[in-house]
């Protein structure tokens, strides 16, 4: 599904979906000189079922019915040597059984790269949870071969799908791994690096949503 083709026409507008207040801060904050018609960053609230409630209400109709969209915002990471402040380009996410692709995680990781040099970028699958992870947790979802876990991506692609054929992708900031857990996730300790990561991907977004609307050989 992740990799239908995007729509036709040259008005194809941007919709970046995160859960958390801070997540939106930072990628406002990244937004600064971007035109308000050409991208929406819209925050969901915590958990798989308000960001798929959120989402299906953006995508369904109005302006936002053909729109890209983006899940973003900070995740766990799940393999041993993960750092808070890397960032994960997925290629799928995976949720209750149900795989999703994502769309040009080519030139998405390209971009990526560019917009936040000297950090870390992993490119692989993430999983869809419905609770914080902790504890030994993360090598139980390894083993499933994901390199990150969150709430809301896979929700957020499968809802923006089920709305209608679109690009899809998720980029996400790693604020706690197997060496760097958090003991809340509210209190982002140890997150004021992931949050000026996420500050600075923006750009990657723009870069993407811009090469979906090039000729494609």
């Amino acid at each position: 599904m992740g990799d239908s083709r995007e729509p036709s026409g040259s008005a194809v507008p941007l919709l970046i979906a995160c859960a958390l207040g801070i997540e939106k801060l930072a990628l406002r904050a990244g937004d600064r000189g971007r035109s308000a018609s050409d991208v929406t960053v819209l925050s969901t609230g915590m958990g798989p079922l308000n960001a798929g409630r959120a989402v299906r209400a953006a995508c369904g109709s109005g302006p936002l019915a053909r729109a890209a969209v983006v899940a973003s915002g900070f995740c766990a990471g799940l393999a041993p040597g993960m750092h808070p402040g890397d960032l994960v380009v997925v290629d799928e996410v995976t949720l209750g059984g149900t795989r999703t692709a994502c769309t040009h995680t080519d030139l998405l990781v390209k971009a990526v790269a560019k917009a936040v040099p000297g950090r870390t970028v992993h490119t692989g699958p993430l999983t869809g949870v419905d609770h914080v992870v902790r504890g030994p947790e993360r090598s139980r979802l390894l083993a499933t071969g994901a390199i990150a876990a969150d709430m809301e991506s896979a929700a957020t692609l499968n809802s923006a799908l089920e709305a209608g054929p679109r690009p899809v992708a998720a980029v996400r900031v790693v604020v706690d791994a197997p060496e760097h857990e958090l003991v809340r996730i509210g209190t982002l300790r140890g997150g004021i690096s992931a949050f000026r990561v996420l500050r600075a991907v923006m750009p990657a977004f723009s870069e993407w949503h811009r090469s979906l609307l090039l000729p494609r050989r």
